[in-house]
């Protein structure tokens, strides 16, 4: 029997060979990656800014948050229905340039409301780009070094993004005396530099897999040449799933129902923890007495415990597999929660964030790649975008709710509280699907018709 479409494509990006296709491809990826989540980890240390310049008061700063996370709950669900029906390219080129533009607009807002407008916009672009570097890169990476590969996506865009960004405030607050210059100028070159990612990601070519699943064969392979992957030597075949019609909605909540449910939990437990974590650590160790500028440099030392997590991942996804290095990390986070809770001294303090920073971003970005690798490629960005969009908008609850807690019950309670969550991601963890490491995406969920 003649082999199908999207079975040689899917063997052939299995077992290629890194090119320079490939590298620039994961280059622009990470890129885009790095301008998106720099806006949501810089935005716990812009608060103390926003608050001192009297722009806005501290339930109208938890509003601008939480306007952003309802917007990347709109963009991380909605992309995935569209990315699957019409191409990752077109949806991954929208969200950066929508993303760009509103935050540049938000940074010279008047008035709070337009700047909850403009974030709220902002948000869907965000929310967008997240669930589809993962995709895209994935579909294009070698199963042998997969994890490696979106680990390495991660350290550039998701991981040293957080060191970066709390030194790029802390450099905007040293030179620039008025604090709303402060808040709106790096809003301003985050903007920028997205917009110019955007501008050179006008090359990425489409995804080979999703083109073989949708009818576009000789466009697929005429990507695998561009590789340096050789075409087939007998004619191929197609079948159902070689020019879907499926609703990837459906394909999702009908056939993978246990899968999506279970990364809603794990997401929800992450991002609740990192997004509502990075949003109150500067103004959680402002309670505990410390400067502005004190807290942010505590900050900034915990948050080099990010890319480290990410270097760890590198060796650990393909080594040991992404379900057990979740799990271990979650459980391990939520222990070190506690710990950091009771810290009293300021190194202690700093050295229990860093681990369990560590923990968090180790366990949650093993969950988020082995998630982007569980559905079938005509529903792969659906899924992933409809689990982490439910963890997105559960955050814009959770960060006012963290404040609510540290003022009515202290901040003990708010670290039981997420260490809670963590060990309840820990066992959801195991219900995302078999384990993924060095097997072909096919193999882990083969695309339907």
């Amino acid at each position: 029997m003649a082999q199908t479409i999207e079975g040689f494509v899917g063997t052939a990006l299995d077992d290629a060979k890194i090119s320079p296709l490939h590298r620039r491809i994961i280059g622009l990826i990470a890129a885009g990656y790095f301008f998106d989540v720099i806006d949501f980890t810089v935005f716990g240390s812009l608060v103390p800014y926003i608050l001192q310049s009297k722009f806005a008061t501290g339930a109208e700063v938890a509003g601008i948050g939480s306007a952003a996370i309802f917007g990347m709950f709109i963009g991380t669900a909605g992309q995935g229905e569209f990315s699957d029906r019409f191409g990752r390219r077109f949806i991954y080129q929208f969200n950066l340039l929508l993303f760009g533009i509103f935050t540049i607009l938000g940074a010279f807002a008047p008035t709070v409301t337009l700047l909850v407008a403009c974030r709220f916009i902002a948000g869907i672009g965000l929310g967008a780009e997240q669930p589809l570097a993962f995709a895209y890169a994935g579909e294009y990476a070698p199963k042998r070094i997969r994890g490696r590969i979106l680990a390495l996506v991660h350290f550039i865009g998701g991981a040293c993004v957080w060191p970066i960004g709390t030194a790029l405030v802390l450099a905007f607050g040293t030179f620039l005396a008025a604090p709303e210059q402060v808040w709106r100028g790096v809003w301003v070159v985050v903007g920028i530099g997205a917009l110019i990612v955007w501008v050179f990601r006008f090359t990425l070519p489409e995804s080979p897999r999703y083109l073989a699943t949708h009818g576009r064969g000789k466009e697929a392979l005429d990507v695998l040449g561009r590789l340096g992957i050789a075409g087939p030597k007998e004619p191929l075949s197609t079948d159902a799933a070689s020019d879907t019609k499926s609703d990837p909605f459906g394909v999702v909540f009908r056939m993978f129902p246990r899968r999506v449910i279970a990364g809603m939990i794990c997401f929800t437990a992450f991002f609740g923890v990192a997004i509502g974590l990075g949003a109150w650590l500067p103004n959680m160790m402002g309670a505990k007495g410390f400067s502005i500028t004190k807290s942010l440099q505590y900050t900034l030392a915990m948050n080099f415990a990010v890319p480290c997590a990410s270097l760890f991942m590198m060796y650990a996804l393909d080594k040991f597999g992404r379900k057990i290095t979740s799990v271990c990390a979650f459980v391990c986070a939520g222990l070190m929660a506690i710990v950091f809770a009771n810290a009293g001294t300021p190194i202690q303090l700093m050295v229990a964030g860093f681990i369990m920073i560590f923990f968090v971003q180790v366990a949650g970005n093993s969950m988020q790649i082995f998630a982007s690798e569980v559905f079938p490629t005509n529903a792969r960005a659906s899924g992933f975008g409809w689990a982490a969009g439910v963890g997105r908008l559960a955050t814009a609850f959770i960060i006012p709710t963290i404040l609510w807690i540290q003022n009515g019950y202290g901040l003990t309670t708010v670290f039981v509280c997420l260490a809670i969550a963590l060990v309840i991601a820990a066992g959801s963890v195991t219900q995302l699907g078999p384990e993924a490491r060095q097997k072909s995406l096919d193999e882990i969920a083969p695309p339907t018709g």
